[in-house]
């Protein structure tokens, strides 16, 4: 291995007045933690078992399942818990390591943040045996059958292929050996970034199988539930990993700890909304009281306030961590206790997954709310188009914030006398309406059920959407409104946007001909084959297909038409040849669907049994005739910038492309100044 393991944090020296302690010399408040956390599991454990054994089968029931047993029930609830805690554990080691540290001057990991690292790595191992387990377990459970009775390999197979729920284990048990393995091999500071983005992924595939995703309202409560679980292990894990952050007295301490804050109140919102949304969808307010489900949501609540009131508590312990060891006794302690409310917390998450919710037990559901989420009883019309709103709880919301922080940022820049551009603005805040119209509005309630519909939201996420959000130069306005951080100390937001943007995953992806391949790739590989019928069945498929949407369309025109200089810079007339050469593909796709004498995902279709929607041929070939004339709009907007941009730069005197204004200059120059301050 080229790289050297870290030994000593080059990044920043330790904290000068934290207390020294000889080798092995006990730390002040260091097994209060531990006498927390043990007690926060034990205590997890008990109120699991109480809860799995006082619910009797009325879930089994309610699905028409038998009862599998005393045994089963607990081991996959148990197993449940152990699986959540080791998967937290490890994203939030690995979070801690990518933004809670300051790497070493050659990208390496620092000591504390190499510390982090093979910490989540252990975590990873731990979260894949016990997701291997959840399969079996949860198979044997989700049948209603012992698990003995479906241990052998005959058995187990026939209700993977039947079952999803043993499928997600699956997939969280591959991401999981992914990170664990990749754990023990990477020292580089990017790359923990990227393991941490593959740990979260990782644990989303049983949210998609819970009792969220099987109501109505599911779309709701599904996205909704993605925010609660992130922002939970997320939380959790972090929690671990700062407290082993300051037992064993790392760098930064008050930095560290500061930041941490912040990061546990953001949490605790996303917590509170995101839980507040879940349990509306699967139960009215009157049923709080009365259902076994509205008491575990109201334990849930409060075990919310306590958290909440310990980071009030711990706040004040942030200033004087650094210097004092009784501040630091302190707040080992409240760490110690948010740890135990944590664990404890998520025991009634178990509990709540294993009791029937009441709008389970009480609405009858349509084919539409069952796919979908809602009902669409009448047929799409340009005024439903306009006044029928439903947010999209992921993009809606995430459009929602890029248009905010933009704007903070603008603000930022033009309260310290800096110019810029109104025309950026009105494109970065059109890309984001775009977005919101796409998946929110009437247009995005009917995409999925309407395929001519689906195709508008295509090319608005696809092409529109991303072709106006690189006109806004989104990172050039990051990189001058965000401060840089200090020599020695940790990275901030400015830092991290820099080693994204410049890190070689993002050159390989924004090369101009790769991001064509995947953006028009996109049309052919999934309506010429059964991808986009299955990607429509199934609403996190749906959602992955609109992120996949934004994405390659923002990669694409990044890399011919974006104001932000790209790790691979191009001359105009080989970016203008990708943009001209993209055009005829997208005529092509139009007259192939427009001609098709088949229905593209047909059998999906008529499963939705919507008596407005009986001609899908008809339809279909409007959809060709918008995927073609609608497609070509943004081409044709992507076209007109580039030629002015290659005009305005010959009239500056440089026909590349690379540096063809003042305030491009400028960037390149901030960037050479960042560069330069990280060396010295």
């Amino acid at each position: 291995m080229p790289d050297s393991v870290p030994t000593t944090d080059s990044a920043g020296p330790r904290d000068p007045q934290a207390p020294r302690t000889r080798s092995g010399a006990a730390i002040p408040g260091r097994s209060a933690v531990l006498a927390w956390a043990v007690a926060g599991a034990i205590g997890a454990v008990v109120l699991i078992t109480v809860l799995i054994l006082t619910a009797g089968s009325a879930v089994y029931s309610v699905l028409g399942y038998a009862d599998p047993g005393a045994v089963t029930k607990l081991g996959v609830n148990i197993l449940r818990w152990v699986v959540d805690v080791a998967g937290a554990a490890c994203v939030g080691s690995l979070v801690f390591s990518a933004f809670f540290t300051t790497p070493q001057q050659s990208g390496i990991v620092s000591a504390d943040g190499y510390a982090a690292l093979r910490f989540g790595g252990g975590a990873a191992w731990a979260w894949f045996g016990g997701a291997l387990l959840m399969t079996l377990f949860d198979a044997a459970d989700s049948a209603g059958q012992p698990v003995s009775e479906v241990a052998d390999s005959e058995a187990l197979l026939g209700l993977l292929g039947a079952l999803d729920a043993p499928k997600a284990w699956l997939l969280s048990a591959l991401c999981s050996l992914i990170v664990a393995v990749s754990c023990q091999v990477v020292l580089r500071w990017r790359t923990s970034m990227v393991l941490a983005g593959v740990a979260a992924v990782g644990l989303l595939p049983p949210v998609f199988v819970s009792n969220s995703a099987s109501n109505a309202g599911h779309d709701f409560a599904t996205n909704s539930l993605v925010f609660h679980i992130l922002a939970a292990s997320l939380w959790l894990g972090v929690l671990i990993a700062m407290a082993a952050h300051v037992r064993r007295r790392g760098a930064h301490l008050a930095s560290v700890t500061t930041r941490y804050r912040r990061f546990a109140l953001g949490c605790w919102l996303v917590l509170a909304v995101s839980g507040t949304i879940d349990a509306l969808v699967l139960m009215t307010p009157t049923r709080l009281l009365g259902t076994g489900y509205g008491s575990l949501v109201l334990l849930k609540a409060v075990c919310l306030l306590l958290l909440g009131a310990i980071s009030v508590l711990a706040r004040r312990r942030v200033s004087g961590v650094a210097r004092s060891g009784d501040s630091r006794r302190a707040l080992l302690h409240l760490v110690g206790l948010d740890t135990a409310i944590m664990l404890v917390t998520i025991g009634v998450s178990m509990g709540m997954a294993h009791t029937p919710p009441p709008n389970l037990l009480t609405r009858d559901v349509t084919a539409t709310e069952v796919i979908f989420g809602y009902s669409l009883p009448d047929p799409p019309t340009l005024l439903r188009f306009v006044t029928m709103w439903r947010l999209d709880l992921i993009l809606g919301t995430a459009a929602l914030v890029l248009a905010a922080g933009y704007l903070l940022g603008v603000r930022r820049l033009r309260s310290r006398g800096e110019h810029w551009p109104g025309g950026r603005v009105v494109a970065w805040l059109s890309g984001c309406a775009a977005i919101l119209v796409g998946t929110s509005s009437g247009l995005g309630m009917y995409a999925p059920a309407v395929f001519s519909v689906h195709m508008i939201t295509h090319v608005l996420l696809n092409m529109l959407a991303p072709a106006l959000l690189v006109l806004g130069g989104p990172v050039t306005l990051a990189l001058r409104a965000l401060p840089s951080a200090a020599s020695g100390q940790l990275y901030g937001p400015r830092e991290w946007v820099l080693a994204i943007t410049r890190s070689p995953l993002v050159r390989v992806l924004t090369h101009p001909a790769l991001a064509a391949v995947l953006l028009i790739g996109s049309l052919y590989g999934l309506y010429l084959t059964g991808l986009f019928e299955a990607a429509m069945e199934e609403h996190w498929a749906h959602q992955i297909l609109y992120v996949y949407f934004l994405v390659t369309g923002y990669l694409y025109y990044w890399a011919v038409v974006g104001v932000d200089a790209t790790p691979r810079q191009l001359p105009h007339l080989p970016r203008l040849g990708i943009v001209l050469g993209a055009m005829p593909f997208q005529v092509f796709f139009g007259v192939i669907v427009m001609s098709m004498p088949t229905v593209i995902a047909g059998n999906y279709y008529r499963t939705l049994d919507l008596p407005w929607a009986s001609e899908l041929l008809a339809d279909q070939r409007l959809g060709g005739v918008i995927g073609w004339l609608a497609g070509e709009v943004p081409l044709m907007l992507a076209l007109a910038v580039l030629l002015w941009q290659w005009h305005r730069d010959q009239q500056d005197g440089d026909g590349s492309g690379a540096e063809g204004s003042d305030e491009d200059a400028a960037h390149t120059a901030m960037l050479a100044k960042l560069a330069e301050s990280r060396r010295s």
